[in-house]
């Protein structure tokens, strides 16, 4: 496949966004081949992910349905990357919070690549990444956590990729199907790694124990996996998104994807929940934000390409 990066460029109708692919958003542009001497191995206690061999094009049809989607794996450079399909989902929830409203309709004309897992602490320090700060937990396998948002942009840009937007995040997270959580509507506290049993915190859930007080390795919870294949989307660690924090309806071109590589002082999305959250703060619609130089031992990250 040809690499090329492409962002997204709304038209909006009412309370819909048409997202096409190719917003000119320099601060955004990355080259999406591979990075060169990339580490590649993955450690045995993460699940295997078979490749999927890919018919060109793939995932430029409209999926409609999240049961119309079956999962595209790829391997990059060490790294396996899920297809997101081209289609619709309404953004946001009119059951949560404020910052969750209005729901609106996001529309993606292109599919992208996102990443099976949270980046690890394996994949970070193998393939260059650099952090003041070490990760909490250093498990091989546990997620990077403990970084600046610009520390994780620039890890993805070491592998030509980039941090996904909010919208391309909750997309992937929930499908045209709009679910609460990616595995279905319903909570499962067997599904992801959450603030349960044992969670030292006055918000954890008796009703569950996932195995973990705190971070897990990644891949932990096959329950739990999105319509596109990605895991511990819910819990594990809060995930940075690119965007800059701001109100709904989602609209790349207002300045929170074009400005936000240049902006060191207003707060970034993210996105996911943690082993720190109850069930509210897990729902794919979501959202809580950092300042970008935050360091929290609840927050890590993965990576977006385009096709």
């Amino acid at each position: 496949m040809t690499s090329g990066c492409n962002l997204i460029a709304p038209r909006r109708n009412r309370d819909r966004i048409d997202v096409a692919a190719a917003l000119a958003v320099g601060a955004l542009m990355v080259s999406c081949a591979p990075a060169e001497g990339a580490a590649s191995e993955q450690a045995s206690d993460v699940p295997t992910v078979e490749e999927t061999v890919l018919p060109d094009p793939t995932g430029f049809e409209p999926v409609a349905h999240n049961a119309d989607w079956t999962p595209v794996i790829q391997d990059f450079d060490g790294a396996p990357m899920a297809l997101v399909p081209a289609g619709c989902f309404t953004m946001g929830s009119a059951d949560g919070a404020d910052d969750e409203q209005p729901p609106h309709e996001i529309c993606f004309e292109a599919p992208f690549w996102i990443d099976v897992y949270e980046v690890t602490n394996i994949q970070f320090w193998g393939r260059g990444g650099e952090s003041q700060r070490r990760s909490d937990w250093t498990g091989d396998e546990h997620p990077r956590e403990s970084l600046t948002w610009f520390e994780a942009s620039a890890f993805c840009e070491l592998r030509g990729a980039r941090l996904p937007t909010e919208a391309e995040w909750e997309y992937a997270a929930r499908g045209p199907d709009g679910l609460v959580f990616p595995w279905g509507n319903e909570f499962d506290g067997t599904a992801l790694n959450f603030c349960d049993i044992r969670c030292l915190y006055p918000q954890h859930d008796i009703s569950y124990n996932d195995g973990h007080v705190e971070s897990a390795p990644v891949g932990n919870y096959p329950g739990g996996v999105s319509w596109v294949g990605a895991y511990d989307m819910s819990g594990n660690v809060r995930e940075w998104v690119s965007s800059l924090y701001a109100s709904y309806p989602y609209d790349p071109t207002d300045g929170r994807e074009v400005d936000a590589a240049s902006d060191s002082v207003n707060h970034r999305v993210i996105r996911g929940g943690s082993w720190y959250e109850a069930e509210n703060g897990l729902r794919g619609a979501a959202r809580s934000h950092l300042m970008p130089e935050g360091l929290h031992n609840n927050t890590g990250f993965r990576c977006v390409r385009d096709p």
